[in-house]
């Protein structure tokens, strides 16, 4: 049986004897502050993968959102999520009205959301640059703009 690397955003940072506890259940890693977690979990496919990890790992941790760690190979992002009751009803009731199933549904709208996320913030970073090119030359803007980049992150300002 294959075996997929899954990400398990958490709802809220675990506990050190939380992260024990459910590392008993099944081997997990964690990242730094405990937000999120790596498990290798198998399954016939990703999606199974996700259903199982999230049945057996829901009563023990503040599970958000299960996805694949890895982009399949038309580079999509499996996203696993359990709904309230009552959102899920909703769901699928627009789904209903759109034609499509509850799953395309979501996806639509996610896409559609992402894309108005990355259109806002296109319209963002162009008002920023005309704010700063309102007091700076195009080539001093981008003199600076290259120092910024070549900067590690981790390094101090001078």
């Amino acid at each position: 049986m294959p075996h997929h690397a899954l990400e398990i955003t958490l709802t809220r940072p675990l506990t050190p004897a939380e992260l024990h506890h459910a590392a008993r259940a099944w081997p997990l890693a964690a990242n730094h502050d405990a937000t999120r977690l790596m498990a290798l979990t198998g399954g016939k496919t990703p999606e199974r993968a996700a259903h199982r990890l999230r049945r057996r790992l829901t009563a023990q941790l503040p599970i958000d959102v299960i996805t694949t760690h890895y982009p399949d190979a038309h580079g999509k992002v499996l996203l696993n999520v359990a709904f309230p009751p009552a959102i899920h009803t909703a769901l699928k009731q627009n789904a209903r009205r759109a034609g499509l199933t509850p799953e395309r549904y979501v996806r639509q709208v996610l896409h559609r959301a992402l894309a108005e996320h990355a259109d806002q913030e296109a319209d963002r970073l162009d008002d920023a640059v005309r704010q700063l090119l309102a007091h700076t030359t195009p080539g001093h803007l981008l003199s600076a703009v290259g120092h910024a980049l070549t900067r590690l992150p981790e390094s101090p300002n001078p």
